[in-house]
C-alpha cells in the first residue's frame, strides 16, 4: 500500500521543485542582459535555501549555513588565497563598511561588485523565504506567478532576450503550483481527509489541462500583432546618441579605436557559430600604438603578405619548442566580414580552393580574397596549436637587456605617449614591487585589475577629456569600465616597467549551445561577445595572452614547472620577435564571455586548501566538533529559548500542536520521560505532580481537542501560549 506520508512528501517536493523553476526564470535573462556572471553559484544558493526550507531546518543553523555559503561564494568570485586566510576577510569588511557609506550617501553607481553580489545573495535569500511563506502558510502563489510572467514578457519586448520558451516553462510551473495549492486549500477549508484517491482525482485532470493547454498553444496558428512593435518607436528617441565622441555606441567589432570610452548598448546579433574541440578566444587584429585616448595604426605603409588556402599562416604566436597540442575549429559566418577570425597559435586555414588570404604583418589581421577582390567566407576550418606555457621559462626574463630582443622591437611594444601622467608609472612600480621576472610582474598587474575596487560597467563609463589620459582616468578616477578600459590599462602599466605588450581585439568563445559530433562543442558568438585583452611577449616563449577584465577567462594553460623540468622546453637561443597576434576587435564586452562556474575548479581549490592549510583545517574541525558537542550537551538549557523565539509570536492556532510536541521533547531532555503505553493525560498528571501545577493537563486537553477533532476554536493558541511558555521555562531550569 502507498503510505500517505510518502505522498505528502512527494507533493511538497513537487511544490518546491516547480517553485525553484519559477525562481530560475528570474535568473536566466541576467547573463544575457547584465554583467552578472557565475549564475550557477546563485542558482545553487537558491537550491540550498529551498532544500533547507523543505527539510524544515531550524532557523539558526540554516542562517549559519547560508551565511557561510555566501562568504565562500564571495571569496571564490573576488578574492585570492585561502578561504581561511583572515586577510581577505579584513578586505571584505572594509569593502562592506565603505559601501554602507555609499548607500547612505545615495552613491549607487559607486557600489563595488562585491557588495552588489552580497545584496543579490540577500535578495535571493528573501525570495526563497517568500516562496516558503506562500507555499506553506498562505498556500497561494498567484502574485509571484503573475509577476514572473510580467517580468519575462517585458524583457522579451524591450530587450534582446528571447522569452518564448521561458513563457512556456513559466506557465507549466505556475499552473502546476497553483493547481496543487488550490487542492490543499480546499482540503483544509472543508476538513477533508487527505487520501491518495482524492488527490489523484484532482491532480490527473490538472496534468491533462496543463498538457493540453501547452500543446494547443504550440500547435495553434499565431495571429499577427494587433499593435505595432513599441521598441523602434521608443528607440527613435535615442537616435543620435552615438553621434560624436562619447555618445552611446553599439557593441561589436569596429576598426576605429582612436577614441575609447563612453557607454555601450548590447547587441545579440549572431556573428558566427563555431564547432570546436575546446573553448578559446577568437582573434582579429592587434594594435600597439597608444595615444593617450586610444589605439591607432602607425602612419607608415602596412606590409601585406599573401598566402593560399591550406598553406602555413605567417603568424608567429610563440617560439619553437613550446609544448603544444594540435586542434582544429570550424567557423560558420552569419555576418559577411571580409576578415578571418582565428585562435591563438593558428597554423592553417581551409576555406575552398578559390579563396586566398592577405595578412597585415603589423596587425596580423587576415583578409580573405577571391579573384583579387575582398570576399567574405561563409565557412572555414582553422587548424591551430594550443600551447601550454612554461612558467619557469617565462620567469627567466628579468629585463630587456638580457632578453636579446632587437631594440626596435622593444621600442615598438613599450611605446608610450609623452603626456602619460607619471603616477601611472609610479602605480606600476608599486604593484610590481618585489617582483623580478616579467611573468610575475604581469601576473601582479593582472591581479591588481581584478581587485574589487574596479567595477565592470557598460553604461556609466567616462570619456576622457582633451587633457585626460584614457588609462590614467580609469586607474585613478572612475575605476569602472569594460574590457577596453581593463586591457588598455594592463598594456600601459606593463610598458611603463619595460615589458613588451600589445592590445588585442576579438571575441570570447561565445555561448555554449550544443554538443556536436565526436564530443565537439558548438558555440554561438554574437556582437555581445566582442572583447579586447592583452598579450605579453617573453623571449623564450613568445606572445602570451593575459585577461585583466573582471569576470572573463581566456582559458590559457600555464605549466608551473620547476626550472629543472622546464629546461628542455626553454628556447636556448634568443627568439625572434613574434609578430603581434591578431584578435577580433571588440568595442565593448557584454557579459557573455565570463568565466563559468565549474565544480572541477572548486574541487581543485579544495585540494589546494587541504594541501596548504591542513593544520588549520584540522584545528578548525576539532574546534567545531568540540563546540558542537558542548552545544549538544547543553541543549536542555538553550532549546527552550529557541522554541519560545520560534512559536511565541505565531498567531495561527495550528502552531499549538507543533509547540506541544516541542514541549514533549524538552520534557524528555529534562528527565521527565514518558513511559511506553502511557496516555497523554496520565503523562500530563505526572508532569503536573512534578511541578506542582495543573498547566500540563490544561494544555494537553487543548492538544487532544485538536488531535481528535482536526481543528481548534479560534484563539486557542493565544489562550494557551502562556501555559506552554511557563512549562517549557520550567523544563530548562
Amino acid at each position: 500500500m502507498t503510505h500517505p506520508e510518502r505522498k505528502a512528501d512527494l507533493a511538497v517536493w513537487l511544490l518546491y521543485t516547480f517553485s525553484f523553476l519559477l525562481l530560475w526564470e528570474w535568473l536566466r535573462p541576467l547573463e544575457e542582459l547584465t554583467a552578472t556572471g557565475h549564475l550557477g553559484i546563485f542558482l545553487f544558493f537558491i537550491f540550498i535555501c529551498l532544500m533547507m526550507s523543505m527539510l524544515g531546518m531550524p532557523v539558526i543553523p540554516g542562517f549559519f549555513v547560508k551565511s557561510i555559503f555566501i562568504l565562500y561564494a564571495l571569496h571564490f568570485l573576488y578574492y585570492e588565497g585561502s578561504f581561511f586566510d583572515s586577510r581577505w576577510l579584513s578586505l571584505f569588511v572594509g569593502d562592506f563598511i565603505k559601501n554602507i557609506g555609499l548607500v547612505w550617501d545615495s552613491e549607487w553607481s559607486e557600489i563595488t561588485n562585491v557588495f552588489r553580489s552580497l545584496l543579490f545573495f540577500i535578495l535571493l535569500w528573501l525570495m526563497s523565504y517568500l516562496i516558503r511563506y506562500w507555499l506553506i502558510n498562505r498556500k497561494q502563489i498567484f502574485i509571484f506567478f503573475f509577476m514572473t510572467l510580467v517580468y519575462i514578457t517585458v524583457l522579451d519586448t524591450f530587450t534582446p532576450y528571447e522569452a518564448t520558451n521561458a513563457i512556456v516553462r513559466t506557465v507549466i510551473a505556475g499552473f502546476a503550483v497553483m493547481g496543487m495549492l488550490t487542492y490543499y486549500r480546499l482540503v483544509d477549508r472543508e476538513a477533508i481527509q487527505k487520501k491518495f484517491l482524492h488527490s489523484r482525482k484532482w491532480m490527473v485532470p490538472l496534468v491533462v489541462m496543463i498538457a493540453c493547454s501547452v500543446g494547443i498553444g504550440y500547435a495553434a496558428p499565431k495571429a499577427d500583432p494587433i499593435w505595432p512593435d513599441p521598441v523602434p518607436f521608443i528607440k527613435s528617441y535615442g537616435k543620435g546618441a552615438g553621434d560624436g565622441i562619447g555618445g552611446t555606441q553599439r557593441v561589436g567589432y569596429g576598426t576605429d579605436d582612436s577614441r575609447l570610452g563612453g557607454p555601450f548598448i548590447g547587441d545579440s546579433q549572431v556573428v558566427f557559430r563555431t564547432n570546436v574541440e575546446a573553448r578559446h578566444y577568437w582573434k582579429v587584429e592587434t594594435k600597439d600604438l597608444y595615444t593617450g585616448k586610444g589605439w591607432i595604426l602607425p602612419d607608415e605603409e602596412q606590409q601585406l603578405r599573401h598566402f593560399l588556402e591550406g598553406e602555413t599562416v605567417p603568424v608567429i604566436s610563440f617560439v619553437e619548442g613550446i609544448e603544444t597540442q594540435d586542434r582544429s575549429s570550424e567557423v560558420f559566418s552569419y555576418i559577411r566580414h571580409p576578415h578571418v577570425i582565428y585562435p591563438h597559435g593558428v597554423k592553417r586555414i581551409s576555406a575552398g580552393t578559390d579563396i586566398s588570404f592577405y595578412i597585415n604583418t603589423y596587425t596580423e589581421k587576415i583578409n580573405s580574397v577571391r579573384a583579387n577582390e575582398a570576399a567574405a567566407v561563409e565557412s572555414y576550418t582553422v587548424s591551430y596549436e594550443a600551447p601550454t606555457y612554461s612558467v619557469s621559462s617565462m620567469r627567466k626574463t628579468v629585463d630587456a637587456a638580457q632578453s636579446g630582443m632587437p631594440e626596435d622591437f622593444i621600442e615598438r611594444y613599450t611605446q608610450l605617449p609623452p603626456s602619460l601622467p607619471k603616477r601611472v608609472h609610479e602605480l606600476a612600480l608599486k604593484i610590481t614591487e618585489g617582483q623580478t621576472s616579467w611573468f610575475d610582474k604581469a601576473r601582479k598587474i593582472e591581479q591588481y585589475l581584478h581587485n574589487p575596487e574596479f567595477s565592470y560597467d557598460q553604461q556609466d563609463v567616462a570619456v576622457p577629456g582633451n587633457r585626460d589620459d584614457y588609462v590614467d582616468q580609469f586607474l585613478f578616477e572612475t575605476k569602472r569600465g569594460y574590457c577596453d578600459n581593463f586591457s588598455s590599462s594592463m598594456a600601459v602599466l606593463l610598458r611603463t616597467v619595460g615589458i613588451p605588450a600589445r592590445w588585442v581585439k576579438g571575441y570570447t568563445e561565445g555561448e555554449y549551445r550544443d554538443l556536436g559530433e565526436e564530443s565537439r562543442r558548438i558555440y554561438e558568438v554574437t556582437n555581445n561577445n566582442a572583447h579586447s585583452w592583452v598579450e605579453v611577449y617573453f623571449p623564450e616563449v613568445g606572445w602570451v595572452p593575459f585577461e585583466p577584465t573582471q569576470g572573463f577567462s581566456n582559458n590559457v594553460q600555464f605549466n608551473f614547472d620547476t626550472p629543472a623540468s622546464s629546461g628542455t622546453q626553454a628556447q636556448q637561443e634568443p627568439a625572434k620577435p613574434a609578430a603581434a597576434p591578431v584578435k577580433p576587435e571588440k568595442k565593448d564586452p557584454v557579459d557573455t564571455g565570463k568565466a563559468s562556474f565549474s565544480f572541477k575548479g572548486v574541487w581543485s581549490q579544495i585540494e589546494m586548501l587541504f594541501k596548504n592549510d591542513w593544520e588549520w583545517l584540522v584545528a578548525g574541525a576539532a574546534a567545531v566538533a568540540a563546540l558542537s558537542v558542548w552545544v549538544y550537551r547543553k541543549r536542555v538549557k538553550w532549546l527552550p529559548s529557541y522554541y519560545i523565539f520560534l512559536y511565541k509570536r505565531k498567531k495561527n492556532d495550528e502552531y499549538l500542536a507543533k509547540a506541544y510536541l516541542a514541549l514533549l521533547h524538552q520534557l524528555e531532555l529534562y528527565g521527565l520521560k514518558r513511559k511506553n503505553g502511557q496516555t497523554l493525560r496520565d503523562y500530563a498528571r505526572y508532569v503536573d505532580g512534578f511541578f506542582s501545577s495543573k498547566e500540563m493537563s490544561r494544555l494537553t486537553s487543548r492538544y487532544e481537542e485538536f488531535l481528535y477533532r482536526g481543528k481548534l476554536q479560534e484563539g486557542s493558541w493565544a489562550e494557551s501560549k502562556q501555559l506552554w511558555e511557563n512549562l517549557i521555562k520550567k523544563a530548562s531550569a
